[in-house]
């Protein structure tokens, strides 16, 4: 399963890497025209949106535009620092202003932002928004941004004051970033149940740089310029998304001139790309990763796994992939190796994790445990082979292709592994349902690093939850609940390191791979800078060349 946010290293600076192309490429986001105005920017997209309200997308799509539509009370910085206020950008709130005794945030909104039909945004419209998330009828993924909201007061229009129950350290980032504010005069006679299927819903009205315009599913979403916008009128007439069925027929889109950027560039295409003469952007990192998650259990959940609830065993098969190999096989220089839950982009980050490779190493280790190989060369124990499945979704080539170099590796440590592709929906039921052996999955994370409790802490080993390999341990909860309480920065990085080394030794899973993002555009562009978990965050300042308009 893929986490949405949804979206520069771990110093911060939004470091592009542009790779040489058939002419010299002007800089990203020079400006060679003082106030120039004008153009359509389309973007090649490989799916359609699912929607565009904000509290509901699931999609990549829908948040992607509906980012463009809407505006927060603060957006998180280059740095995605999500502990205390600094580094925000004001977005609908100018300003914030925090209580003596830190129980409740005053956002002081900017007078000039108004609703795409000219009312004005004020502070009942947060209030509003905070109270909506809050109400189970909504269904809202977001709705555990607002936990630690008691209460929003309007002490007067242009000023929203959030309660909290408690402060944690990333309060201020779950209430003034993933959440869009919404017009409480278009919606507030609707019960939230039905906002999903209203005519708001098929028509959004927000307060962001661009208007929506029009919606031809399964073909176009259209974006057009809000001229008035209090935070500046974009520097393009319209963004269009082309939507297109497949990651092939978005490429080709891309290739042809067709649409001028594509928010994927896969190895496979770099040459393709590159003799076109179009350019392609990366950054040194992202939120993704892949990893291959054990299941601790049977498939039943009635008892530990014959083989892969042995912590032991577990960790001999990780030692015995060179995931350096792997990398750079499948990804070339669009992959980095993984080391834990925690992507290089992250201050949390820790690049020493994890047993390291050594098959030396982890063939006296399955030795000591028992499992002897047998005259073709693979192991079992008093009868019982080591032997599993991988699931793997078969519309991914990529990981397709790893899941095949996983076997052979694992063949080599004396390890039985059947590679199980699964249509995409089937896989997602497999994972939600428990019944797999191993699987082979992509994650993308949220800059906030409270996040890896959604996927590792025992909580979430429940039904319903996402941590589907069943790994629960006391210890390791006890300590990511710390680091997510503590107000220091400092010693909070410290804490979620010393929970993530408690993780990866215990080794649920096998982390493989984060990719670096890789972005094609044409010539005719002139992008903003690009933020590794949002590349759209700068949609609004880019250019379209004065020549090509």
């Amino acid at each position: 399963m893929n986490r949405r946010p949804m979206l520069v290293n771990v110093a911060g600076a939004a470091a592009l890497l542009v790779t040489a192309c058939a002419e010299p490429a002007d800089t990203p986001g020079q400006d060679r025209g003082p106030g120039r105005v004008g153009g359509t920017i389309a973007i090649a997209a490989s799916a359609d949106a699912d929607n565009l309200l904000p509290p509901l997308t699931f999609s990549i799509q829908g948040k992607q535009i509906s980012d463009q539509i809407f505006d927060n009370l603060a957006d998180v910085g280059e740095k995605l620092n999500t502990v205390g206020d600094r580094g925000f950008s004001p977005r609908l709130a100018q300003r914030w202003s925090w209580s003596a005794d830190s129980t409740a945030i005053d956002f002081h909104l900017d007078p000039r932002a108004r609703w795409h039909d000219g009312a004005p945004v004020r502070a009942e419209d947060v209030r509003f928004t905070l109270a909506l998330l809050k109400n189970p009828a909504l269904g809202s993924p977001l709705a555990g941004n607002v936990e630690d909201v008691d209460s929003v007061s309007t002490p007067d229009s242009l000023t929203a004051r959030v309660w909290l129950k408690r402060r944690g350290p990333d309060s201020f980032f779950k209430i003034a970033a993933p959440i869009a504010i919404l017009p409480s005069h278009l919606l507030r006679e609707l019960k939230p149940d039905a906002i999903r299927g209203s005519g708001f819903a098929q028509k959004p009205i927000g307060s962001g740089r661009f208007r929506f315009s029009a919606w031809d599913r399964g073909s176009r979403i259209v974006l057009t310029a809000d001229s008035a916008n209090y935070r500046g009128r974009p520097n393009t007439d319209r963004v269009i998304w082309l939507v297109s069925p497949d990651y092939a027929a978005a490429a080709l889109r891309f290739l042809s001139g067709e649409a001028d950027f594509i928010d994927v560039v896969r190895p496979e295409y770099l040459a393709r790309v590159r003799e076109k003469g179009l350019r392609v952007v990366t950054t040194s990192g992202s939120l993704d990763y892949g990893y291959v998650g054990f299941n601790l259990r049977n498939k039943g959940g009635s008892q530990p796994h014959p083989v892969l609830g042995d912590r032991d065993v577990r960790r001999a098969l990780v030692m015995s992939v060179d995931r350096a190999a792997l990398v750079r096989n499948v990804f070339d220089t669009l992959g980095l190796v993984a080391r834990g839950p925690a992507t290089r982009v992250l201050p949390t980050s820790d690049t020493t994790l994890g047993p390291p490779y050594d098959t030396v190493a982890a063939g006296r280790m399955l030795d000591s445990l028992g499992w002897r190989r047998g005259g073709d060369g693979l192991r079992s124990r008093r009868g019982t082979p080591l032997r599993f499945s991988l699931m793997v979704p078969s519309s991914s080539a990529t990981r397709m292709k790893l899941a095949v170099l996983l076997q052979e590796q694992w063949r080599k440590a004396g390890a039985e592994v059947r590679v199980e592709p699964l249509e995409v929906n089937t896989f997602g039921a497999q994972m939600d349902a428990r019944k797999f052996d191993s699987f082979l999955n992509a994650w993308h994370i949220d800059p906030n690093p409270a996040s890896v409790r959604e996927e590792w802490t025992t909580a979430q080993a429940a039904k319903g939850g996402y941590n589907v390999t069943n790994y629960r341990n006391p210890l390791f909860d006890a300590v990511i609940d710390s680091a997510a309480a503590e107000k220091d920065a400092g010693r909070s990085i410290v804490l979620y390191r010393r929970g993530y080394r408690i993780l990866t030794d215990d080794a649920p899973g096998l982390w493989l791979y984060e990719l670096r993002n890789a972005f094609g555009i044409s010539k005719r562009l002139e992008p903003g800078p690009i933020r590794a978990d949002a590349w759209w965050s700068s949609l609004g300042n880019w250019r379209v060349t004065a020549a090509r308009q």
